[in-house]
């Protein structure tokens, strides 16, 4: 028997919910049934099904409605499919930019029903901590405006490059611009782009690619990505980018190639830091600790007291959201009681002033900012795996990157890690 198995069915038609529910049972899921989205509410609010299949036409409330307020309050932790039997491309498109997994057409053929449901199965089992969707990263100003942008180019073919500091949520952002039911394509390494640049673009066909790290590709990769750039229309493919880097500093440099950075930055969007929208800080991490509390890692009665999220709030974040999360997590597993105090908060935060001051003071002036950059990043992480004992995945968290990426940036640096 399956262990995540339990797919929640919300449609108003009887008939459909009944057809729905054989169907998946002859499969060996468990159904749940709702028949309007105030009986889904109920039941996500007592439990977290493995699966959603929701109705967008409802008499109540419709499924985009309800979808986003799961997306808004950190219940949409689950993959959720959509159903309509009179929906339009553009419904679709909206419901996957909220969050949604995928969207079906009714009447469902068995086999399509059959393997999106294994799909988005598949992938809820491999996203252990769903990611968070562009509908929930806030309501400031800042994020109002970056979605207002986002959708204004979200339609044009033109590639896309997403700008911010580590941590920020860039895949957040281009996994709203992916047009549901098409190939959404994120190369593990960008070695590839050197290697067999047009292979990539065949598995994006009609799709999007998604690039992160375009920074840090060498002169070889970079002349695969303008290859690439050049083949976008005839493969139908959207491309978008991230950089966390200064695209315009390493062209100036002759580290970056300018044609490639002139294709690139015609069209730009920069991702605000979390510290520039502190408003959201609070609410972010309620909905991060609620997905610890959904995976079974914290206790459902775990919660902020109103003094730690105000401590949260004042700090300066500089590994974002990643950072953020690390931070949450590592709070959910080791608080005691029922509340986590603003003290445990600073403990888990805990920068010694001198590391920050000396590290900074101890930078020559006469080198370039690049080489100031590299000699204050390799005295920052030694003294981050020194203070953790060598605990990679402490440092990973409280340098708020994820952990390939820090031993890249390690690997870069060129710092010796113990016993290798």
């Amino acid at each position: 028997m399956m262990t995540n198995n339990t797919i929640l069915v919300v449609d108003d038609e009887v008939g459909i919910r009944e057809l729905l529910s054989e169907i998946l049972r002859d499969e060996g899921y468990r159904v749940a049934l709702a028949e309007n989205a105030e009986q889904a509410r109920l039941w996500r609010s007592q439990t977290r099904p493995d699966l959603v299949l929701l109705d967008i036409w409802m008499p109540d409330t419709d499924g985009i409605t309800l979808l986003k307020d799961w997306a808004s309050s950190g219940m949409l932790t689950m993959p959720v499919i959509m159903m309509s039997g009179h929906g339009t491309i553009d419904t679709a498109v909206e419901a996957t930019r909220i969050g949604a997994f995928g969207y079906l057409e009714k009447p469902v053929p068995l086999q399509k029903l059959l393997s999106t449901v294994g799909k988005a199965l598949r992938g809820g089992q491999n996203k252990q901590h769903s990611m968070l969707s562009l509908a929930s990263l806030g309501k400031s100003a800042q994020i109002t405006d970056l979605k207002k942008r986002l959708e204004q180019v979200a339609h044009l073919k033109t590639p896309l490059l997403l700008m911010g500091e580590p941590g920020v949520g860039l895949e957040i952002c281009a996994r709203f611009m992916h047009r549901p039911n098409t190939p959404w394509v994120e190369p593990e390494t960008l070695a590839v782009l050197a290697e067999a640049p047009l292979d990539i673009l065949e598995q994006a066909r009609d799709g999007l690619l998604f690039l992160k790290d375009v920074g840090e590709i060498n002169k070889l990769g970079q002349k695969g990505l303008l290859l690439l750039l050049s083949k976008l229309d005839k493969y139908n493919v959207k491309l978008v980018c991230a950089t966390s880097q200064p695209l315009a500093e390493l062209t100036a440099q002759g580290v970056y190639h300018q044609k490639l950075f002139e294709s690139l930055s015609g069209l730009s969007l920069g991702v605000p830091a979390l510290r520039a929208h502190r408003e959201d800080i609070p609410e972010l991490a309620n909905q991060i600790l609620s997905r610890f509390v959904e995976s079974g890692e914290a206790s459902s009665v775990l919660q902020f007291s109103t003094a730690a999220l105000n401590c949260l709030r004042n700090y300066d974040w500089p590994g974002n959201l990643t950072q953020l999360t690390g931070v949450v997590h590592s709070l959910a597993l080791t608080c005691v009681g029922d509340e986590i105090s603003a003290d445990a908060v600073q403990q888990a935060m805990v920068f010694p002033e001198s590391t920050s001051v000396s590290a900074a003071a101890d930078i020559p002036l006469d080198l370039s900012l690049r080489d100031a950059r590299d000699l204050f990043e390799k005295t920052y992480f030694e003294r981050l795996i020194d203070q953790e004992n060598g605990n990679m995945t402490r440092v990973a968290e409280r340098a708020g990157l994820e952990r390939t990426h820090l031993y890249r940036k390690i690997k870069l640096l060129g710092i010796k890690l113990r016993g290798h």
